[in-house]
């Protein structure tokens, strides 16, 4: 007596053709790991090219308001007038206890979950506007109170209402592979003036620059770009800095 035609296994599933396919768990499971492996890259993705962080603080108003959410753009150079966000812990932070910035993939990843929930996890972040880049000579205040780059007095319409550009009287020049940074609300921002008696005046080094605020995404209220503006940008750069 013949043997009828061989079955299929018991476990495996056929269509009506006889054609194989896959056990539910398989086709889940690997739709899993696609959802999971986007994930990873999409936050790796953003913990090298984009970032978000929380605004705590008063100095950047009207700029920026406490509790504004901001979108910070890891690519592009740095130019005066740009609003940039900065690990200080080597130049502002007190004492400097905070440590350096996360470094490699994982840690990166980790640290865009974080940033995605808007968790600070560096207490040494500031954000500020760059007010003089590698040569500028920045000074204040002339006899009429107004901040003078490049021997160029400079309109501030940014500035908090009813603020000076400065308290404090400063002449600094700007040394290669660092800025200078000041808050908006200038009577509310220990900024670079803060540091000057410190190791390296107050500047801030292009390295420590984590990226440029692109955009105020929360509350929705106040969702707007952020540019540089015309009467920082638009300065000549110091003698033999061309």
């Amino acid at each position: 007596m013949n043997p009828g035609p061989p079955t299929a296994p018991a476990d495996t599933p056929t269509t009506p053709a006889g054609r194989e396919v896959a056990p539910r768990h398989a086709t889940r499971l690997r739709w899993l790991v696609v959802v999971v492996v986007a994930l990873l890259v999409t936050l790796a993705v953003r913990g090298f090219l984009v970032q978000s962080f929380y605004v705590p603080s008063a100095s950047m108003q009207p700029t920026l308001q406490p509790g504004d959410r901001i979108m910070v753009t890891r690519v592009g150079a740095v130019h005066r007038g740009d609003v940039v966000v900065f690990d200080g812990s080597t130049t502002f932070a007190a004492g400097g206890s905070t440590g350096p910035a996360p470094t490699g993939l994982v840690t990166k990843v980790v640290s865009g979950v974080a940033s995605l929930l808007s968790v600070q996890t560096h207490e040494s972040d500031y954000v500020k506007r760059v007010v003089g880049v590698a040569g500028d000579h920045v000074v204040c205040c002339d006899a009429q109170g107004a901040l003078h780059v490049n021997g160029v007095a400079v309109h501030e319409p940014y500035l908090y209402p009813g603020d000076k550009p400065s308290d404090l009287t400063f002449d600094v020049t700007v040394p290669a592979g660092h800025i200078w940074v000041m808050g908006d609300h200038r009577s509310d921002s220990a900024d670079s003036r803060a540091h000057l008696g410190d190791p390296g005046g107050g500047m801030v080094r292009l390295d420590d620059v984590i990226g440029r605020a692109a955009l105020v995404y929360w509350p929705l209220g106040r969702t707007a770009t952020l540019s540089s503006p015309g009467e920082l940008a638009g300065i000549p750069a110091a003698q033999g800095q061309r």
